[in-house]
């Protein structure tokens, strides 16, 4: 690459983000090392320092596979299916053990399977370290493994080479690497004798030898490692499952545990029959209030959630993310690669003189290489597209790119014509072509101009035998947008997401890239945020009003993470590199873009298979959708729950008998849970908001319906025994219709906020579904079990007991409407499911 960016006093000689370091000398090295240069490291030296400082190779913290699997099995929401099945098993209900011990296996599998295919991001980091390594030992050229690395190695890299430890270069005509997947720099970058190398990047140009200085997780490569197994991340879905799931079996058991007294203390004698059906009965109800459905149900819906999104090529490895990516409010995106192409492209030239543009582009790609890797001459070659041409000269000597001359220079010929050409930094070039100073000040205001603008700017002279140089112009060189970029910043921007644009390049680059796309000018130094001397509050308040940050490092990306996700923001990072990978992991939803490195791909939640990033957008809308429903199925299974439970409490304080049978208890919770799986499917509003887990909402909606509800269920049940004079057992029929075909319609109320028949209309597989619980739950009303425990009450109190729920159900739609209300949450730029990121997610105490 050439170093062509004029000095400045705002910025460094070079636009790319360098790793600071403090290097010594290389005799001072060499000695600090204790090795000779021309014979390296005796073999007896290696193995005392392989003792010391160990293999070069990545740690890692692997946990016991046993462990991990058993993980599965223990914490609150293992342990609701696990009480479930022993109280299913002490009620011999053998066909619910069965079903409920397979979804307690089934989870734990899906869980293990998808922590062992995600794998550790360090096995892929690991990839990316070279196996193979040359190195100088006893006075002898030997290939050994790069694991075998030691402090103090004299090493050979050339061409291909992936630098397998971090070295200090001794001598070499020059060294061109790429350390884009580790830095976020566009361009490669020269190296000269004296300066550092890092391990992991991969040699573009050039062969040096250099010195080992760091090895394993002390090199650049293995920080950015250690940060990976450092970035960790609680998802909000999982805590606002949890305590769902604490409140329900809460407030199951202090209801379960009221009844017994009062069933006590009404036993005349304690005879064991009467023992035996007060435990049947507990056990039952125990068994319908803990929800044990809730984590299924749930995690049913995000798996098809998941397969809608993979067919818009954005493949969901962490299931939770979803529900992360629904509430994102702040994007955090690597510009190169990611933002931007990652592939040089030539700008407007600049002629100067009597040269005109095109013969400027034609002398510079002369004085490059064809059919080469190197970004810089694949760049100008691929501008001028007229490789015929090029190939009629004859390129009788060929000079590469010297980084300490910085310049290329070419000897061609053609038909007895002959001339010199060469393109390098321009300060280099005007010396060449001994410009006066008014020329200089004119070339070097117009390379001022284009710096500012983001480009890298070469000179272009010509020359002849008598080493008389003319000065044609700039070629100016920038890493191009995506084409698709702006409209997903664009669409990202109208669903209420800040983008911050994160990058490796220099301020401005980064600043044109971002006011190209429209994502603001506020670009920071990374330096400028972390300096001493700043306050946590004052950094804060740089980190929220930044619309990006320049020349930033692996540890800096994941810092600026953390910050952000301290200052309560759900926080997205999309990346591509290694460099990317600890701040992908740490974030609440890590997205690897298309053709990440596997390490990106392994740290991230969520993939994308297609080019550009555009499918962010639809995989944010279809998210939202997915949290409607998730949101949705929360209230309804709290609310129906809290309903059951307070009418049988209820109902034990006013009534000698339990109202409601412990087979009616289980077919509630049959009805209610298995056909609700079908809301996964269900037409969802795409909010405008990013929408998270606002636990006053949920609760107080939920048992504003669950009291509603038992206000009803008392009606139909006194209505039955006052006015139709119909028998206990058939007044306990009408409280389980009034229960489970009352309660099922509550889902058509908990899906939105505003009226029954708001758009978008319920999806036909949902309603389909729900119909079938409707259908079942009235046959059964109407006909019986055939057992004394259920009996029918036919069609015609069952047609009177459907307009009674039909009315009630529109009561609970006004009490719902009312509710929201009350919680100020009917203006327009607001929505129910959009919480104060500052609410607490803990449940109200019972």
């Amino acid at each position: 690459m050439d170093d062509n960016t004029p000095p400045r006093k705002d910025a460094p000689p070079s636009q790319n983000a360098q790793p600071k370091e403090d290097r010594k000398s290389n005799e001072d090295l060499l000695k600090e090392q204790n090795v000779q240069q021309d014979k390296g490291l005796s073999q007896q030296e290696v193995e005392e320092r392989l003792k010391k400082f160990g293999a070069n190779a990545l740690d890692e913290k692997k946990k016991s596979m046993w462990l991990v699997l058993f993980s599965y099995f223990w914490g609150p929401i293992p342990w609701m299916i696990e009480v479930a099945a022993i109280l299913s098993g002490a009620l011999e209900r053998w066909p619910d053990l069965i079903v409920i011990l397979a979804l307690l296996f089934i989870n734990a599998s899906l869980g293990f399977f998808h922590e062992f295919k995600a794998g550790n991001a360090i096995d892929a980091l690991k990839n990316q370290l070279a196996l193979k390594a040359k190195v100088l030992r006893d006075g002898k050229w030997d290939t050994v493994d790069a694991k075998n690395l030691v402090p103090g190695d004299i090493l050979s890299v050339q061409l291909g080479n992936i630098v397998p430890a971090d070295i200090q270069l001794l001598e070499g005509e020059y060294l061109t690497v790429d350390q884009s997947a580790l830095t976020g720099e566009s361009l490669p970058v020269n190296k000269k004798s004296g300066e550092g190398a890092f391990s992991g990047t991969i040699v573009k140009q050039g062969e040096m030898t250099g010195v080992v200085t760091a090895t394993a997780m002390n090199t650049f490569f293995g920080k950015t490692a250690k940060l990976v197994q450092e970035a960790k991340t609680v998802s909000h879905f999982q805590q606002a499952v949890i305590n769902i799931g604490r409140f329900l079996i809460l407030i199951t058991l202090c209801i379960a545990a009221v009844i017994l007294v009062v069933d006590l203390f009404r036993l005349q004698s304690f005879d064991h029959k009467d023992l035996g059906q007060i435990a049947i009965f507990l056990l039952v109800l125990v068994v319908a209030g803990i929800p044990v459905a809730l984590p299924s149900v749930m995690a049913v819906t995000m798996a098809v959630g998941a397969a809608q999104m993979a067919k818009m090529k954005t493949i969901v490895s962490k299931l939770i993310s979803i529900e992360e990516l629904a509430g994102m409010d702040v994007l955090c995106s690597d510009k190169t690669g990611t933002l931007t192409k990652n592939q040089l492209t030539v700008g407007d030239v600049r002629p100067f003189g009597d040269a005109k543009g095109e013969d400027v582009l034609f002398i510079c790609a002369l004085a490059c290489k064809l059919d080469t890797e190197d970004s810089i001459d694949k760049a100008i070659t691929e501008k001028f597209a007229n490789n015929d041409e090029l190939k009629s000269y004859q390129v009788e000597k060929f000079i590469p790119f010297d980084p300490v001359v910085k310049r290329a220079e070419a000897i061609v010929s053609k038909g007895g014509e002959k001339f010199h050409t060469s393109k390098g930094a321009p300060q280099v070039i005007f010396d060449l072509a001994k410009l006066d100073e008014k020329a200089k000040a004119e070339a070097n205001q117009a390379v001022l101009e284009l710096a500012a603008k983001g480009f890298r700017t070469l000179g272009v002279a010509k020359g002849d035998d008598a080493g008389n140089w003319t000065f044609l112009g700039l070629v100016p060189l920038f890493d191009p947008p995506r084409d698709d970029t702006k409209e997903m910043i664009d669409e990202t921007k109208s669903l209420d997401v800040q983008i911050k644009m994160v990058t490796g390049d220099h301020v401005a680059i980064a600043k044109e890239i971002a006011s190209t796309l429209g994502l603001g000018t506020n670009i920071l130094p990374v330096d400028e945020v972390f300096a001493k001397g700043i306050s946590e509050e004052q950094q804060s308040e740089l980190f929220e009003q930044a619309d990006g940050f320049a020349q930033v490092f692996p540890e800096h990306k994941y810092n600026i993470v953390k910050r952000l996700q301290a200052k309560n923001h759900i926080v997205g990072m999309t990346g591509d590199g290694v460099n990317d990978a600890p701040a992908l992991k740490q974030a609440d939803i890590g997205i690897a873009v298309s053709g990440a490195t596997d390490a990106a791909r392994a740290a991230a939640s969520i993939v994308l298979t297609a080019e550009g990033i555009a499918v962010i957008t639809k995989a944010m809308e279809e998210s939202r959708k997915i949290f409607g429903r998730l949101n949705s199925y929360a209230m309804y299974r709290i609310s129906e729950t809290v309903r059951l439970l307070l009418f049988l409490l209820l109902a034990m304080l006013f009534f000698k008998e339990h109202p409601l049978t412990a087979i009616m208890i289980i077919m509630i919770a049959l009805l209610n849970d298995l056909p609700i799986m079908m809301i996964a499917y269900d037409n969802m509003e795409i909010q405008k908001k990013p929408v998270k887990w606002n636990m006053l909402e949920v609760y107080s909606v939920a048992v504003g319906l669950a009291v509603v509800g038992v206000i009803s269920t008392f009606g139909l049940f006194w209505i039955g025994d006052r006015v139709w004079h119909l028998d206990y057992a058939q007044c306990s029929t009408l409280s389980f219709m009034a229960i489970l075909c009352g309660g099922n319609l509550t889902i058509y109320l908990t899906r939105n906020r505003r009226y029954f028949l708001s758009r978008p209309l319920p999806e036909w597989k949902f309603f389909v579904a729900t119909l079938c619980s409707q259908v079942a739950g009235t046959l059964i009303a109407v006909y019986g079990l055939g057992t004394k425990d259920f009996v029918g009450i036919g069609w015609k109190y069952v047609g009177y007991s459907w307009i009674y729920i039909a009315v009630w159900f529109f009561i609970c739609m006004l009490t719902k409407v009312l509710i929201y209300a009350m919680l100020r949450l009917e203006s327009e730029d607001k929505h129910p499911f959009v919480a104060d990121t500052k609410a607490p997610i803990n449940p109200p105490k019972t």
